[in-house]
């Protein structure tokens, strides 16, 4: 072990680790960015269990060594072991995304922002310059064997994670999967016959997931058996994406209201489906539209729990730029919310028919109209010079809150 800094560095270390022990919001948010950029690290970027997962051991790791040195300023700093539930959890979910590599590259790009962020706070500690040389010499060859540690470790989940798929079903069903959804040459009575599940017919895929990893799992192998019994038992091929995601097909389009009702008994699960499609290039463009429909759920940080690509095709879209739908919702609809915003959407919905949007609401027409009136009002443009574009706004807004679908 090398020796341990002179007690003023060992001081000015532990002054900088209380800072780094509670990093500020826009801290973890460089932090975040930095680990998913890259078209390498795209993939996981592009999944929200994979790289909230990975947000979660990347923030862990600074939070480690930062606590490590206010305990004891200048000693080497171990990284998190085989014990680590957390670590345990993305190193499997990656193994099975077959995304090892993107994984590890993340480790060195936090160390990047690390180093950053620990320069910063060092050359606010002192003005001595051959003191902040020391602290910086120490300090970074300390961040820098941590994270050498930390990727070696996880190296070693990696391996272990891959040796134990190696030759299941799983991972024989997961391979299989992979090459139909990359559009690989793959037989299709071979495929077939590795999955278990017909590929001829109509498909339609589900992405099952939980936000927590602190939930109960079994609730993914009850949503899965929901999900079976609203499509009426067809055919299912089921996949294990990760700990906190299931991939499934079935050949019958799943009742939304039976899956609605069952999700009331399951309060971690969240589903996302892809429209129904035929053939093997139906099973993949449900499958990338149901994705499309998780990630959307996830950009917006919508509370909605069930979604399908058919309600959200226009929603994401019209996301793709957060800040630029944020600043269409606000110049649209103004100060519009609350029952009048309510009673907008169900009268365009309704083609403006004021009496089948009453009972769609379950009101009574003149309140409705009263309420289409205070509209006006809120609205920076009156609704009938503008309908399309307050239409878009709220059906934004929708997917944005907790209103229907949730």
């Amino acid at each position: 072990m090398p020796p341990l800094p002179p007690p003023r560095i060992r001081k000015l270390i532990r002054q900088g680790a209380e800072i780094a022990l509670n990093p500020l919001p826009e801290w973890l948010a460089e932090l975040d960015a930095a680990t998913l950029a890259g078209e390498t690290r795209r993939p996981i970027a592009d999944d929200p269990v994979l790289s909230a997962g990975l947000r979660r051991v990347n923030r862990a790791n600074l939070l480690r060594w930062a606590a490590a040195n206010v305990t004891a300023p200048g000693a080497p700093v171990p990284a998190a072991g085989p014990e680590d539930e957390e670590q345990r959890l993305i190193a499997r979910d990656i193994v099975r995304r077959g995304l090892d590599e993107p994984a590890l590259d993340s480790y060195r790009a936090g160390e990047s922002v690390a180093v950053r962020l620990w320069t910063r706070i060092a050359c606010a500690l002192t003005a001595d310059p051959d003191e902040l040389r020391d602290l910086l010499e120490v300090s970074l060859r300390s961040i820098s064997a941590f994270v050498d540690a930390c990727v070696g470790e996880m190296s070693a989940l990696l391996r272990a994670e891959r040796a134990a798929l190696t030759g299941s079903n799983h991972a024989e069903r997961l391979h299989a999967v992979t090459l139909l959804l990359d559009g690989a040459p793959i037989a299709r009575a071979r495929a077939e016959t590795r999955l278990g599940y017909p590929l001829t017919g109509t498909h339609t895929a589900a992405v099952l997931w939980v936000d927590d990893l602190d939930e109960d799992f079994a609730q993914l192998d009850r949503a899965a058996d929901l999900l079976a019994s609203a499509a009426g038992h067809p055919p299912v091929l089921d996949v294990t994406a990760s700990a906190a995601s299931r991939w499934l097909w079935t050949s019958a389009r799943p009742d939304p209201a039976v899956l609605r009702a069952g999700l009331e008994r399951l309060p971690a699960v969240r589903i996302a489906l892809g429209p129904a499609a035929t053939g093997v290039n139906g099973f993949r463009r449900s499958h990338l539209d149901a994705l499309t429909t998780q990630r959307m759920l996830a950009r917006l940080a919508s509370v909605q729990r069930l979604a399908s690509h058919d309600e959200i095709e226009l929603v994401a879209l019209l996301t793709q730029d957060l800040d630029g739908a944020d600043r269409f919702v606000r110049r649209v609809l103004g100060a519009l919310d609350g029952p009048p915003a309510e009673a907008v959407r169900a009268y365009l919905a309704e083609q403006c028919n004021a009496s089948r949007a009453a009972e769609r609401l379950f009101t009574h027409r003149n309140t409705l109209l009263r309420r289409l009136a205070r509209a006006d009002t809120l609205l920076p443009r009156p609704l009938h010079e503008n309908p399309v574009e307050v239409a878009a706004a709220l059906e934004i807004r929708r997917w944005q809150t907790s209103g229907a679908g949730s």
